[in-house]
């Protein structure tokens, strides 16, 4: 039963004084069979009253308003998790009764929104291929391990070349981005071989040797298994979620798991910088609290969004070859 300190802080930084400052956070860790908070403390600029209550997914949602004029806000969340890891599923016999089984959820109430697409230009060329791999597959489970390792093995993990304003149609271009962009990705294919898939948003806490995603929020993808539950895939390092992992929330895309989201009166440019340090049981440390914030990628500009210029620059060295 793993244990986990976690550290998660968040600071806008604004360059004229902005006030009535209104936002929600999804920085409450699940808690289930499989997940016990022992701890969990939350300090904010203004020290404003929060307000908790649960969405349709069962998530803890925080909401919280500043009034007062400031030239930053600081979102400190700091949990204490055990885990309860969730045993593999066993491996299937070959049989297309899972299948059967999958098609009779498709209008059934908690599984109806994770199989909803969302329309993009690459949607047809993502169903080719996500079929492509079920038809090499030879179970329900090993379909969607399949797509994850295709995930895993087809897009490279480039920090800052990507943000939550990257459409998937650029992700899937690319054939780049971080955790967040696997998981959209590997959301998509698993819905168009009909297995409801869910984002789920949280830490990732490797015992022994460094994870993609380690000492940063991290997300991944749960699939609906008939005969298993809900199966959780890390497309970011090729494995299956277990223990290392902690669930913050669950929902049909990023939007859904935002871990901090808000508005604000004035005409003031911000600066987002979030952080993660997360402390073990044997007292070894990921990232020191002191030095945890990191600027985080920006909306994307046309003349200097960092995916056009990468793509420009493999176009041009594709032309010199």
């Amino acid at each position: 039963m793993p244990k986990f300190r976690i550290h998660h802080k968040t600071k806008y930084s604004y360059d004229k004084p902005v006030r009535d400052s209104a936002n929600q956070i999804v920085l409450y860790p699940i808690r289930d069979e499989y997940q016990e908070v022992l701890k969990h403390e939350l300090q904010i600029t203004g020290d404003p009253e929060v307000e908790v209550f649960k969405d349709y997914y069962g998530n803890e949602i925080g909401s919280f308003t500043h009034a007062e004029p400031h030239t930053e806000l600081i979102i400190d969340s700091r949990v204490e998790v055990v885990t309860h890891p969730k045993l593999a599923p066993a491996v299937e016999d070959p049989d297309d009764r899972q299948w059967a089984q999958l098609q009779e959820l498709r209008n059934q109430t908690p599984y109806i929104d994770f199989l909803k697409l969302e329309e993009f230009s690459s949607l047809n060329e993502v169903r080719e291929t996500a079929h492509r791999v079920k038809r090499q597959s030879s179970t329900v489970q090993d379909a969607a391990r399949q797509l994850n390792t295709y995930v895993y093995g087809q897009f490279k993990y480039i920090k800052g070349i990507t943000s939550v304003e990257t459409t998937l149609d650029e992700v899937w271009k690319l054939r780049a981005g971080v955790c967040q962009d696997f998981a959209h990705v590997l959301l998509i294919m698993l819905r168009l071989i009909q297995l409801p898939a869910r984002y789920v948003s949280g830490y990732i806490c490797p015992s022994s040797g460094p994870m993609r995603g380690e000492g940063a929020t991290h997300a991944w993808v749960e699939t609906y298994l008939p005969s298993y539950g809900w199966m959780g895939l890390d497309p970011t390092n090729n494995c299956l979620v277990n223990g290392m992992h902690v669930r913050l929330a669950v929902g049909r895309s990023f939007s859904d798991c935002s871990p901090v989201r808000g508005t604000y009166k004035g005409s003031a440019e911000h600066q987002l910088e979030v952080g993660v340090s997360v402390i073990y049981e044997d007292g070894r440390t990921v990232n020191e609290a002191s030095a945890i914030l990191k600027p985080q990628p920006a909306k994307p500009v046309a003349e200097q969004n960092s995916y056009r210029r990468y793509l420009e620059m493999m176009q041009q060295q594709q032309q010199q070859q």
